[in-house]
């Protein structure tokens, strides 16, 4: 198992010291959410920009400490891994303006950092990058579809030798460029929305794990020390629900990611590496990704491709892994490596919507590995259907999600022949 307490480079390099009292009484909200992440802190804020403020926020651990201060903080275009998958539940044009909206998540990130004032090392500059002809044809059809949604970022496609006006290495034929994507320190953006969330008046509890949630009109939420009654309640623990409640527990299957970070490197070298001090990824069904930091050091993930396994030793898989792209690093320190757990839907789109037909108790979940620009498009819309309702909710909220039959006992083999399905699809759709 993956050991969760291990240091990552946000918690290492986190600029903000914040810290919140436990719950230790019976209190009342309108809004009680259970998950301080990205997903319950972002829908909140929302929520308190309308003038919804009588909120509270219940954490297990810390602010940050699942998938929000974990990640690769990369800033993609994009909401899901392939919209296609979903076309079945939404439709063509359903399809089109979800595909519309999945190009505002780094104009929000963006604007949100602006209103605050957030700290947290934004950079724009993001590439695409094809390994072959199959994926350099891939590149170039999402080169048109990119720029008809967006007009003001440039977006380029690159091939043979223009590649490397972006990158310092060989393994790659063609790159799309898109200005508009880019990187983030996602855990100094967390923990930036979450002091913005406590000027709206928004309370916020830590060590306050959610032990029984009790529906009804009054939604009643039991803690080790205190409980929580609120007219409406939103779950966003994504990977880190823990079975606490067993339809969303059913909904999601959680596989692995793997981080390293290495020694600070000279400007150089840094250069070298990204022209543009940009993030990349591959495009192949399961990425590669990696950025360059603030502070000159490279930060590289990936997952298993096929075999859904833990490695042994996390410095050496990353590491092995970061020198088929930059070989010239072989002599490069590995300062940390982490890991940690990533709630993948069946469809691999985001989950939002309504619990069991309570119309009080909602739910986001199942980012499925892309969290940082998703998590900001979806929760902007989950807070509309929590406040008033909106088209754009009842759009997302009718994709339908399948139970993962068996995950519990069959988790592994369940996650390797997907993976592997998966994998062989890329030959269909260009991207192997």
């Amino acid at each position: 198992m993956i050991n969760v307490e291990t240091p990552t480079y946000y918690s290492a390099t986190k600029k903000y010291n914040l810290a919140f009292p436990t719950l230790e009484a019976d209190i009342e909200a309108d809004v009680v959410v259970i998950g301080g992440g990205f997903s319950g802190i972002n829908t909140a804020l929302e929520l308190a920009e309308k003038g919804i403020t009588n909120i509270v926020v219940l954490e297990a651990r810390y602010l940050g400490f699942g998938g929000t201060g974990r990640n690769g903080g990369q800033i993609m275009a994009g909401i899901g891994h392939d919209l296609e998958k979903i076309r079945s539940s939404v439709g063509g044009q359903g399809l089109q303006q979800i595909f519309e909206i999945s190009e505002l998540g780094a104009g929000i990130i963006k604007e949100r950092i602006a209103r605050y004032n957030i700290d947290a090392d934004f950079r724009h500059g993001y590439g695409y990058m094809g390994f072959n002809a199959r994926q350099a044809r891939t590149l170039r059809n999402w080169e048109q579809e990119f720029k008809k949604v967006n007009t003001k970022d440039e977006i380029r496609f690159l091939g043979g030798s223009e590649v490397k006006q972006i990158i310092g290495s060989d393994a790659y034929s063609s790159a799309l460029l898109h200005m508009g994507g880019g990187h983030v320190h996602s855990l100094n953006l967390l923990l930036g929305e979450a002091q913005a969330l406590v000027s709206h008046g928004v309370r916020i509890f830590e060590h306050s794990a959610a032990l029984e949630v009790r529906y009804g009109d009054t939604i009643t939420v039991r803690t080790g020390r205190g409980s929580v009654k609120a007219a409406k309640l939103l779950w966003a623990c994504d990977s880190f629900l823990n079975k606490l409640e067993p339809e969303l527990h059913s909904r999601t299957i959680n596989t692995y990611a793997f981080q390293l970070m290495t020694e600070p490197l000279s400007d150089e070298l840094i250069q070298r590496i990204s022209p543009i001090r940009g993030a990349y990824s591959d495009i192949r069904p399961v990425i590669d990704y990696y950025r360059v930091t603030n502070e000159n050091r490279l930060l590289f993930g990936a997952a298993t491709p096929f075999i859904e396994h833990i490695p042994n030793d996390l410095k050496a898989w990353n590491r092995a892994l970061m020198l088929k792209i930059f070989p010239y690093l072989k002599d490069v320190k590995i300062d940390l490596a982490w890991g940690g757990p990533m709630a993948t839907s069946a469809n691999l789109f985001p989950q939002i919507g309504t619990l069991g037909g309570r119309r009080n108790a909602f739910y986001v979940q199942g980012y499925s590995g892309f969290g940082v620009t998703p998590s900001h498009i979806v929760c902007k819309i989950l807070a509309e259907g929590m406040a008033e309702g909106s088209s754009r909710y009842d759009l997302f909220s009718s994709v339908k999600h399948a139970r993962i039959i068996g995950k519990d006992h069959f988790r592994p083999a369940i996650l390797t022949a997907a993976k592997t399905l998966h994998q062989l699809s890329g030959f269909f759709n260009g991207r192997r």
